[in-house]
């Protein structure tokens, strides 16, 4: 005999509910304080006890909330954010599910008190007794949520220390107010203050609170940087790759306001580094993301952290090209700090496959600085030849105190045969001549292939391949950029490919294993850089043999030279591996060094 359908009771719902949106402390707050920011706070403050298992409070100065909506407020899916299928299809707010306080109240001892606006009494819920009365409080609104998971042990026995719980959850507020830098964020632990963060007004507030929340160096190391296009916006700070991570903990990325956690934009940042970092490293960043509403889907998950681009290609290229011009960017200075606001670099001509061969989103930067004064070039080998070193250019200094046109200043000396000194009107410059003359090797092969095109080299025996039929539709749209990249691939039928050329740097690669890792990135990001990725492999090999070796002596018209061509070359900051080429040290920093002034 069957058995019987039944409608579950109401507690048990919730508790359900519970389990996909409240996770552990941190998740409680996660929702409180995104209910706080919709309600127009401009101070949120959090308290918290035994690592918000005994006590979370929440106090904001927002709208508040009427007396007759607040027991509907603990209702399951009430809310006052969305209406109809055209609001949930353009989301602006934070929340809209109505399932998180209904949810947290169905697992723990829940209180919720509000002020509205122009009302002359606060009011007070508790839990689900649905029996409103009188409270004490100024305005705005007070959840208070005690011990979390009472009635569900089994759910409590996965909570880990109060240190460890307090992490997570202190790792959301800081993400919260890395994003509303227009809203004060107190953050207190069993009565001690751990962090305050007042409004911050402007970009200069905005980087003390990055700095307060991230540590110093890391806007230290950081760019900023705003670009527009196609309706789409990415503003924020991305570090320099020196100041790459052993983990991927600090990175935060937000969409519209909102938190993300998103495999299509970590593709596009990966890609974007590729050239750039070591391996096993991961980039910093704290970026935003803008777009219209009803072009991203946030109804994907019940705790908001995923989402789904109805552009989803337009995104990945956007975000992919975007990161790349700004670390991309040649040396420069500007009055802001020390740190460069980037211009735009030339185009890439070489396609990647899956994504448009040209780009419709131009982006509205500032003008690039004016052209340095012309200078003779260190000249790099032919791409096809991995040769011995290239002589330096010489050139004529043009005196230390002409440094205003010239970032990295000019050459003092050359120091045990490794490092070049120079003078700037900021201080004291030290360049890895090696590690700069790599990249500047490196960056010349590229454009010497982009402007030649990749070369191909036909396979003696080409190389059949089975694959889906998906996988063999996608080749043949795909054909075009492929060839462009040097290799040669033809569908024989509904389910094989075979491969006939590759790119004559790669003529020694495994043809079936690159073709079935394009295929890889084709299905699942719907673009590939990995055959690029390969020549440039290739290419930065050819960099490191063919650039200056330590012990070799240069003059001061050679070392000058290649302080310019520093200054013109693109990802100049760092060498094919991700190391430093050059650094500052200031007259503050010199002066420190010797006690000087004190």
């Amino acid at each position: 005999m069957p058995a019987r359908i039944h409608a579950l009771p109401a507690q048990l719902v919730n508790q359900i509910a519970a389990g996909e949106v409240v996770e552990r402390p941190a998740s409680v707050v996660k929702e409180l304080v995104e209910n706080s920011l919709d309600a127009g706070a401009r101070r949120v403050q959090i308290d918290v006890e035994q690592g918000g298992v005994k006590l979370i409070r929440v106090i904001d100065d927002g709208a508040g909330i009427d007396r007759d909506d607040l027991a509907l407020a603990l209702s399951r899916h009430a809310t006052s954010k969305l209406a109809s299928l055209e609001d949930l299809e353009r989301i602006a707010s934070m929340g809209f599910r109505g399932e998180a306080l209904p949810a947290i109240a169905s697992v723990s001892r829940l209180t919720l008190a509000s002020r509205a606006s122009g009302a002359d009494l606060a009011w007070e819920v508790v839990g689900e007794e649905q029996q409103v009365r009188p409270a004490a409080l100024s305005g705005g609104t007070v959840v208070t949520v005690r011990d979390l998971f009472y009635n569900t042990p089994a759910r409590r026995k996965f909570l880990r220390t109060d240190k460890t719980e307090f992490g997570h959850l202190e790792q959301v507020v800081k993400r919260l107010a890395l994003v509303r830098q227009d809203v004060a964020f107190v953050l207190m632990h069993n009565g001690r203050e751990v962090f305050s963060a007042s409004v911050a007004a402007d970009r200069s507030g905005h980087e003390r609170r990055l700095s307060d929340l991230l540590g110093p160096a890391f806007i230290e190391h950081a760019l900023y940087f705003d670009y527009e296009a196609a309706g789409l916006r990415l503003a924020g700070w991305v570090a320099r790759p020196a100041f790459s991570r052993s983990q991927a903990d600090m990175q935060h990325f937000y969409v519209n306001g909102r938190m993300v956690r998103d495999k299509l934009v970590g593709h596009a940042v990966r890609q974007a580094f590729q050239d750039v970092l070591y391996h096993g490293r991961h980039p910093a960043y704290v970026l935003f993301l803008d777009l219209a509403p009803a072009l991203v889907d946030v109804n994907v998950h019940p705790t908001k952290h995923e989402v789904r681009f109805r552009e989803s290609r337009l995104v990945h290229d956007f975000l992919y090209r975007t990161l790349h011009r700004v670390l991309a960017e040649p040396v420069g200075d500007t009055a802001d700090g020390g740190r460069m606001v980037p211009a735009t670099p030339p185009e890439v001509s070489v396609p990647h496959i899956g994504e448009p061969q040209q780009s419709s989103m131009p982006l509205r930067v500032a003008e690039r600085r004016e052209a340095y004064a012309a200078t003779l070039r260190w000249q790099a080998p032919p791409v096809e030849d991995a040769v011995a070193p290239p002589a330096p250019a010489m050139q004529a200094s043009s005196g230390a105190d002409a440094t205003d046109d010239h970032p990295l200043g000019f050459a003092l000396a050359q120091l045990h045969g490794v490092y070049v000194l120079a003078q700037n009107r900021h201080g004291l410059v030290l360049v890895d001549m090696h590690a700069a003359h790599e990249r500047i090797t490196y960056e010349s092969f590229k454009r010497a292939r982009d402007a030649e095109g990749i070369k191909r080299q036909p396979l003696l025996v080409p190389v059949s391949v089975a694959v889906s039929r998906r996988e063999a539709e996608l080749v043949e749209d795909n054909v075009a950029a492929l060839s462009a990249l040097g290799m040669e691939v033809d569908r024989l039928g509904d389910q094989s490919l075979v491969v006939r050329a590759l790119p004559a740097l790669l003529r020694h690669a495994d043809a079936e294993r690159l073709l079935r890792d394009v295929l890889a990135d084709l299905v699942v990001h719907g673009s590939s850089q990995r055959i690029l990725e390969h020549i440039n492999e290739v290419l930065a090999t050819m960099a490191c043999h063919g650039s200056v070796r330590a012990n070799r002596r240069l003059g001061i018209e050679e070392m000058n030279a290649l302080l310019r061509d520093i200054e013109h070359t693109e990802r100049s900051g760092q060498c094919n591996h991700g190391r430093p080429t050059w650094t500052q040290l200031d007259m503050q920093s010199l002066d420190r060094l010797f006690l000087r002034g004190r």
